[in-house]
């Protein structure tokens, strides 16, 4: 299946609002899901916490042939990387790309999907609601189960591209209510 240009039908407004997003750094996630013919999964830097009362997340997809597969899925797992998986980060995140080797450290959860167990962590979760928005859907998401993995600094998408630091050694917290 061929590539689809997703920038061709972009009014100025939504050239404009991609311009703002790659100024706006974001989380970077692999997610992930047993599809019928093997695992599939795709990068992400969508994800946002919706719920903890009813513990939700949210993240989008564009229309692509992992994304199509994503969206059947009964469950998937949701990475949230560290700078110990910026090579996976970039695998996913184009088309052809390596994915699920055994050097990037996949194993499978008893439930059939992939996990990356290096991951800061890991989200199982149920699609509640799927909402289609131009050549992207919305994902409403019910967290199942949360895996753990160790603590390692910080994996961030900003203006187009992957940046990676170590945690900060000295914490500072702002008392921000927004």
């Amino acid at each position: 299946m061929p590539a689809v240009d997703h920038t061709a039908a972009l009014e100025p407004v939504g050239l404009r609002l991609r311009e703002a997003f790659g100024r706006y750094p974001t989380g970077v996630a692999v997610i992930c899901a047993a599809g019928p013919q093997g695992p599939v999964g795709l990068t992400a830097s969508s994800v946002a916490s919706v719920s903890l009362t009813v513990p939700a997340l949210s993240f989008s997809v564009m229309d692509t042939r992992s994304a199509r597969h994503l969206l059947q899925a009964e469950s998937l797992v949701v990475h949230l990387l560290g700078p110990a998986h910026v090579g996976v980060a970039r695998d996913f995140s184009r088309s052809g790309g390596p994915r699920f080797t055994p050097d990037q450290g996949w194993r499978t959860l008893p439930t059939g999907e992939p996990f990356l167990p290096g991951a800061l962590a890991a989200l199982r979760v149920r699609p509640l609601r799927q909402v289609p928005v131009g050549d992207a859907t919305l994902v409403v998401a019910r967290v199942l189960d949360v895996h753990h993995g160790p603590e390692g600094g910080q994996l961030i998408y900003h203006a187009r591209r992957f940046h990676t630091s170590p945690l900060p050694t000295e914490a500072t917290s702002c008392d921000c209510h927004a």
